[in-house]
């Protein structure tokens, strides 16, 4: 198992191999403003090299945050990230405290490894030991008991190949469980936190958050709806002032633009924008889907705006530019792919009157 966590100093020496402006300083670590991501493709053996050659690839371009879920290609994804940092490491091209590992866990997941009926598989690694039991699943397949989460993160941990996660995120865990009334979910949620309180005591976790799909980009008067604010207290209710939930991740593209316009959260009284709302509160964004996987490029190439770069990087280049944003993640396995996205590492964030300027086009 690999020790350690990503460290100020391990962050801030990684930066400084590269363009240091293409890091934002957060939590004392120095985060590259782009990410890795890892959740499409076969959960097969030719899928895994590409996984693990990517990630190097990303790692020896600049990207120290990479970002992958226990249930990503059934947990194989995991493994590929865990096998590209024991390469690297063993080559002494990186150090663990140089890299921001971030993982999810929340829904229910088979193992792409076994080769066996999905619901065999979650009877014997789950029922019979009583890890879940019945009712604990949902209608969307997620579980967020504390056995599931304890028996998921030891799971995570030896995918990586890792003795601590620098961020576990519950994934999707408003939109998993839709028949559950709020209530109940910010009581089940009280009981996450501190358990995710307790691993980081354990050195187990450094941080946790919430990665989500609809819950902060959905209007105040949708079931979906999830109040920043009130995480935060909660969070602050069960860990202090030094709680550990620093993080969120959510959609935020040309197409899922609510993040940045709908005005939708509420913080001292006054209506933001999440993504206003997680800088007053002292949350890091990351985004998901920069490209809707690839449906926002063909679009892009028609756009005279984007016409002094590629489609990617001209589309990267405006979400990591946009106030609040840490790194939008971006999913990448081919050798083509990796090499197109990384150019943007080798050029600078837009400062703020060139983003003004950009998005003042992009409206007009």
């Amino acid at each position: 198992m690999i020790s350690g966590f990503a460290t100020s100093d391990g962050t801030k020496n990684f930066s400084e191999k590269f363009l240091t402006e293409n890091y934002n300083q957060f939590q004392n670590l120095h985060l590259s403003n782009v990410g890795i991501g890892t959740y499409l493709g076969e959960p097969d053996s030719q899928t895994d090299v590409m996984v693990k050659d990517a990630v190097k690839k990303s790692i020896m371009s600049g990207i120290n945050v990479i970002d992958t879920a226990i249930n990503y290609r059934a947990q194989k994804s995991e493994r590929s990230i865990g096998q590209a940092l024991s390469e690297l490491i063993s080559e002494n091209s990186i150090d663990r405290n140089e890299l921001f590992i971030c993982t999810k866990n929340g829904y229910v997941t088979n193992d792409g490894d076994i080769k066996e009926d999905f619901m065999q598989y979650i009877m014997r690694e789950l029922g019979k030991p009583g890890i879940v039991k019945e009712g604990d699943i949902s209608s969307g397949y997620h579980c967020m008991t504390i056995p599931y989460l304890q028996d998921q993160l030891e799971r995570s941990l030896k995918n990586l190949n890792l003795e601590c996660i620098d961020l576990m995120y519950l994934h999707n865990a408003v939109e998993g469980h839709p028949e559950m009334s709020k209530t109940q979910f910010l009581e089940n949620l009280k009981k996450v936190f501190e358990f995710y309180e307790s691993k980081r005591k354990e050195g187990k976790i450094r941080f946790y958050g919430m990665a989500t799909w609809e819950c902060f980009r959905a209007n105040s008067d949708n079931a979906m709806f999830l109040s920043l604010e009130d995480v935060v207290k909660l969070a602050q209710d069960v860990g202090g002032s030094d709680h550990g939930f620093r993080f969120i991740q959510l959609p935020f593209n040309l197409h899922f633009d609510q993040a940045m316009l709908l005005q939708n959260q509420k913080v001292n009284g006054s209506q933001k924008s999440i993504l206003e709302s997680a800088l007053e509160l002292g949350v890091g964004v990351f985004t998901s889907v920069p490209l809707m996987q690839g449906r926002l490029l063909e679009w892009a190439k028609s756009k005279p705006l984007f016409s002094n770069s590629s489609p990617s990087v001209g589309l990267l280049q405006f979400i990591r530019s946009t106030p609040g944003v840490l790194a939008p993640l971006i999913g990448q396995k081919s050798n083509n792919h990796v090499d197109e996205n990384l150019e943007v590492m080798k050029i600078t964030s837009m400062k703020k009157p060139e983003y003004d300027e950009f998005v003042k086009k992009l409206v007009s």
